[in-house]
């Protein structure tokens, strides 16, 4: 599918029925699969042969979607996991295990951000959160000689910073190490990380690629780009013989374009089993047939709304990249021309206790924990998704307590307008 359009791709892309074979992916709702040999087994066990044995690990369904994301994202190599959070998870403890550390924006997702400053940080990875505005003198001196990764979000959720992708790329890659970037709210559709640098993605594939509040899941993708064996004493789990497996390096077997998503499939997802449903994949890849369609209408809404919003009497801030007025429009623009994504924030008059009161009068718009999906829906993440952060911790990532985050639907923007406005004048 390589030399078609990503439009095609996202229809089409990941599997191509053979003859008298079914037009949609099958489900492949079976925990386990037959073979008429021992020995036939044995060699899937020993990653001496492709196939399945134990849907843990792989599943035909769950396979088909991810070859279609990678081909969406222009990577080599891609799996699915149970949900984003298994993604970023198994992308960071891949290549980052107890005593070593790894870079990150500080701007990420509120259960980004506990994962790795509360729950790896037990694990004995240690993290440095750095603003995605540090210059280059700042990133380079967060290095030490056991950093492993950087890590970073295409837009940040819900501070909606634009990461400097060839900036981040450039610096992690002078020090050996590859650069990680979540792409959940670009996806591929709006941005493709790869081609400014980035060397692994990662998704909320829950998000705009379901784009209907249906399934729970995430993706890691590898760009194939990234030479291991060139800094293997870095990385012995992919540059070092795998005891578990009879000694397989897995860099040198799969190749820098195999040897990650081998790893993290054969090993952590055989260890941590944050299996996707093969239901849940069937489900995801209805949701990317339709994403480039959906992915302009949530842009055109967003941008509509965050006009509206910028010049309402009662409105302090607005956030959004794709305004002339934004910070990161310079940023969007290189990384991003045909739109950023369909998720708002700002910021009311009152602080805190006004943006409370301002939700209850919405009737369009839900209040959600979800973003991203056909639905208009809002929330007041220092009161629910980051509630967990103290006021440093908040600040640091681009949440106020005033700040209120709004995922534009597929709804008509006239209708979403109005609706904001009544909410208004309710307080």
């Amino acid at each position: 599918m390589s030399k078609y359009q990503i439009e095609t791709k996202c229809v089409q892309g990941g599997y191509t029925p053979k003859n008298g074979e079914p037009r949609q992916i099958p489900i492949v709702q079976s925990t386990t699969f037959r073979y008429d040999t021992s020995e036939d087994m044995a060699k899937l066990f020993d990653l001496e042969a492709s196939g399945y044995f134990y849907s843990r690990l792989q599943n035909p369904t769950c396979d088909s979607v991810a070859a279609k994301i990678c081909e969406l994202e222009g990577g080599s190599a891609a799996m699915l996991t149970s949900s984003g959070q298994a993604a970023n998870f198994y992308a960071v403890f891949n290549i980052a295990n107890c005593g070593d550390h790894v870079i990150s924006s500080s701007t990420i997702y509120g259960g980004t951000f506990n994962l790795f400053a509360v729950t790896m940080k037990k694990m004995g990875v240690e993290f440095t959160f750095l603003s995605p505005e540090c210059s280059e003198a700042e990133l380079a001196a967060a290095f030490r000689p056991n950093t492993k990764a950087v890590f970073g979000e295409t837009i940040a959720n819900p501070a909606l910073t634009i990461l400097d992708i060839e900036k981040f790329a450039k610096a992690a890659h002078a020090h050996g190490v590859p650069l990680i970037v979540d792409n959940t709210f670009a996806t591929p559709i709006n941005c493709q990380p790869f081609a400014w640098g980035a060397d692994i993605v990662t998704h909320s594939t829950t998000k705009y690629m379901d784009g209907h509040g249906a399934a729970v899941g995430g993706c890691i993708v590898d760009s194939g780009h990234f030479d291991w064996m060139a800094h293997k004493e870095k990385f012995p789990g992919l540059c070092t013989p795998d005891d578990s497996y009879h000694g397989i390096v897995y860099a040198e077997k799969f190749g820098k374009e195999g040897a990650f998503i081998t790893k993290a499939t054969a090993q952590l997802m055989r260890d941590f089993g944050s299996t996707p449903a093969p239901q849940s994949a069937f489900l995801l890849n209805l949701g990317l047939e339709s994403l480039h369609l959906r992915m302009a209408r949530h842009c055109s809404n967003a941008l509509a709304v965050a006009k509206f919003l910028e010049t309402h009497e009662k409105i302090t801030w607005v956030k959004y990249a794709g305004l002339e007025s934004d910070k990161y429009h310079a940023l969007a623009q290189k990384y991003m021309p045909n739109g950023t994504c369909g998720v708002v924030s700002f910021g009311i008059k009152g602080g805190r206790a006004m943006a409370e009161k301002f939700m209850k009068q919405l009737k369009l718009a839900a209040i959600e924990t979800h973003v991203a999906d056909a639905r208009t829906c809002c929330l007041h993440p220092a009161s629910a998704t980051h509630r967990q952060m103290n006021d440093e911790e908040l600040m640091a990532a681009g949440v106020s307590g005033d700040l209120i985050r709004y995922s534009c639907g597929i709804e008509n923007a006239e209708d979403l307008i109005a609706d904001l406005a009544q909410a208004l004048d309710c307080i």
